[in-house]
């Protein structure tokens, strides 16, 4: 594939996920304006790059589309739902398109094809219609002229207001002249003389000319043609030409259509004909010559005011060159922000900081154990470059997750109608940051949370209505920042989950034991068991029993857990939570006999020493609140007695805290994430390993695990009757 090819699908898919974003929106907000053009645009530079790189098959599908997209930018046709969907199933026909071309592959297949076909044949149902409806534009001034042969329309006429100079006469010229080369344009519907510079009898020069008119014309001619009418008397008159009602739209539609060059205002107005050059050169001058006091520091007056105020140009197109000058630079101003690189180019280059990460670590110790004072101050100062090397690097590689969670209005749309249900999906925290790898693999498990909301957990209208609710569901998309990690929410304000009907399918299914005693949050926790499913039948969203597990699956795979809490009647919630990366993170290291552990610094709340009277207890008290705590000693069955003193490290995650207890407190340190083998994959309590500085391995703890064992021991030791507790402690 070329680089132009290239550029073109890359770019092209920006553009389609624009459009399709805008026509989401045009359902709700059809009377948008801003959006309709902003729809038409993508259109029009998909359709437009596909000529430059000569790709037929695209260029001729979305001409079809921009057709439609125009009439409806002019008013010709109205928003439908109908319409909506129509656009909408043209946007995933053109991904399939651009994914023919991607794969190098000279034509579409002939399904392909024949779907194209189709669909290009719904599209002429709404371009077969030559009747405009809106009032005043091109389409039906041409049409009221087309139909009275050529004739006049009466209200809709070129108005030129001329002012003829006192040499007039003197020069040889005659007025009356040039208002019958003026009627050779067209025909002049009315003309009215205006004799307001006459004076009076006494002082009435011969030779001098006091006449002005008014004139109405209809013509086809443009505004420089009737000006090059007057271009022998041009500089001793005053001339004000003003142009019909229809070609206000006229000049707005081609203001809009101007390419995207950097053009000053009156370059966009002379371009388009609303202006011509001699009224801007006039415009310009006028503007030069209102000079401001020298202390002055207003600006001057903008153009745009001083052709209205001369009336050589209505407002209405002014504003339109305005709004379309902006937008211009609003997008060249983005896009010199930005710079296309290459996914695995920064991932080389997240590699590369990583070893430098490692290898600054060990120079680091080095310089430590040489006791040398200027090169540990060195040492030092490359450390802390090269930490702020690896801040940089890792934050291009931060993408916001808005992106992912915008293509969703789409899913909720064609699911909510498929389902026949009114449901509304609201977004926020989209600017949130995290990792592009996390953000590439999220989707999926988002996509099942969100289909198995609008299927399971929305009810229909009717239902909801009964049930005092609002008719129209909605589904919540949240995402935000908590100790080091990202949380996205799936919410939900239908039925819940059912517990009983959850409880008695399990049973069935063999998972449960009839008499066995589960808590609500078991009984939830059910459907994340393979193969579960409470859907009476079998549909195209649900039913099979395959889902939930492999969502559960795929999250933790990112090092990450998910979580659902639910009432019946009011709603479910899942809890996605996330690492920020899955390359470098701060830790902080900690020793245990002579073995070395880090845990994620984010999750680090403090250290403490532990008592000797916590020798055989797993909890202590933290100023008032109870800390369950593990030993890695134990836990991991390391060899050796347990030092005089231990210490305890606080960590929290998900506003749960625990405690983990230690021989030693190393400091921090900057880790390189190294994922484990899968041969280790069975392992609990460790998410990964790193390389110290000296080159021995350190194993990266999961904090998550961790403090959900302790709060499993801690809800089991709550469940357990008084006195069998204590008949185990004695």
């Amino acid at each position: 594939m070329d680089e132009l090819t290239s550029v073109f699908i890359q770019e092209g898919r920006e553009q389609l996920q624009a459009m399709e974003a805008g026509l989401l929106e045009l359902e709700q907000r059809p009377d948008d304006h801003d959006n309709i053009n902003g729809i038409f645009r993508a259109a029009h530079t998909i359709k437009g790059a596909s000529g430059v790189i000569e790709c037929h098959f695209i260029e001729s599908f979305m001409h079809k589309v921009e057709n439609v997209l125009d009439r409806l930018r002019n008013g010709e046709i109205q928003v439908s739902g109908e319409l909506a969907g129509l656009l909408l199933r043209c946007c995933d026909h053109l991904g399939i398109l651009m994914d023919v071309l991607a794969a190098g592959i000279a034509e579409p297949a002939a399904e392909v094809s024949l779907a194209g076909d189709a669909l290009q044949g719904e599209l002429a149902a709404h371009t077969s219609d030559a009747t405009a409806t809106a009032g005043g534009s091109v389409v039906e001034a041409e049409a009221d002229v087309e139909a009275s042969g050529g004739g006049v329309v009466n209200t809709d006429s070129w108005h030129i207001s001329v002012r003829f100079g006192p040499h007039m006469l003197r020069g040889g010229m005659d007025p009356l002249s040039f208002l019958r080369f003026l009627a050779s344009l067209g025909e002049v519907l009315a003309m009215e003389t205006i004799p307001d510079a006459m004076p009076a009898a006494a002082e009435m020069d011969p030779e001098s000319c006091y006449l002005g008119f008014e004139i109405r014309l209809q013509t086809r001619s443009s505004k420089a043609d009737i000006e090059r009418v007057f271009d022998f008397c041009r500089d001793d008159c005053e001339l004000r030409i003003l142009p019909p009602n229809s070609k206000l739209a006229e000049y707005v539609k081609l203001i809009r259509e101007l390419p995207e060059d950097d053009m000053r205002l009156g370059e966009m107005l002379v371009r388009c004909g609303a202006l011509t050059q001699s009224e801007l050169d006039e415009g310009l001058l006028s503007q030069q010559q209102v000079r401001l006091p020298a202390d002055a520091v207003a600006p001057p007056q903008p153009l745009g005011e001083i052709l209205v105020e001369h009336k050589v140009v209505q407002k209405e197109v002014v504003d339109a060159a305005v709004s379309r000058q902006a937008q211009v630079h609003e997008k060249k101003a983005v896009e010199a922000r930005l710079i296309r690189v290459q996914a695995d180019k920064l991932d080389q280059l997240i590699d590369l900081v990583g070893e430098l990460v490692i290898a600054g670590a060990s120079a680091n110790l080095l310089a430590q154990r040489s006791g040398q004072g200027e090169l540990v101050e060195s040492t030092s100062i490359l450390s802390r470059l090269v930490e702020n090397i690896r801040d940089s690097a890792l934050q291009l590689r931060m993408v916001q997750i808005g992106e992912t969670f915008t293509r969703f209005n789409r899913v909720v749309r064609d699911v909510a109608k498929e389902l026949g249900k009114e449901i509304d999906l609201v977004i926020s925290g989209a600017e949130t940051e995290l990792d592009k790898s996390v953000v590439e693999k999220i989707g999926d498990p988002l996509m099942h949370l969100v289909r198995n909301s609008m299927d399971h957990g929305i009810e229909p209208g009717d239902v909801r209505e009964a049930r005092g609710k609002p008719r129209r569901g909605r589904v919540e998309l949240n995402a935000y920042h908590d100790s080091g990690s990202i949380v996205i929410e799936v919410v939900d304000d239908g039925a819940g989950l059912p517990r009983e009907k959850i409880l008695r399918k399990a049973i069935d299914k063999g998972l449960v034991q009839p008499n066995q005693t589960l808590s609500d949050q078991e009984i939830i926790n059910l459907i994340w068991e393979p193969g579960f499913s409470t859907a009476e039948q079998v549909t195209n969203l649900s039913g099979r029993g395959v889902g939930m597990d492999v969502v559960r699956r795929n999250i933790q795979g990112l090092r990450g857990s998910c979580e659902v809490a639910s009432v019946e009647g009011s709603g479910t919630t899942f809890t996605i939570r996330l690492p920020l990366t899955l390359a470098i993170i701060d830790g902080f290291l900690v020793g245990v006999g002579r073995a070395a552990y880090v845990i994620p610094l984010d999750m680090v709340i403090e250290c403490i020493e532990l008592k000797g009277n916590s020798a055989e207890r797993d909890f202590l008290n933290l100023r008032g609140e109870v800390l369950p705590f593990v030993r890695l000693r134990e836990m991991f069955e390391v060899d050796g007695e347990r030092p005089a003193r231990e210490n305890v490290v606080v960590v929290q995650y998900a506003g749960q805290k625990a405690g983990i207890v230690v021989d030693q407190l190393l400091g921090e340190f900057q880790t390189v994430i190294k994922p484990l083998s899968s041969i280790f994959r069975h392992l609990r309590g460790i998410g990964g390993s790193t390389i110290l500085g000296s080159g021995e391995v350190a194993l990266i703890l999961d904090v998550q695990t961790l403090v959900q064992r302790n709060a499993r021991r801690e809800e089991r030791d709550m469940n357990t009757p008084a006195m069998l507790r204590s008949t185990s402690q004695n």
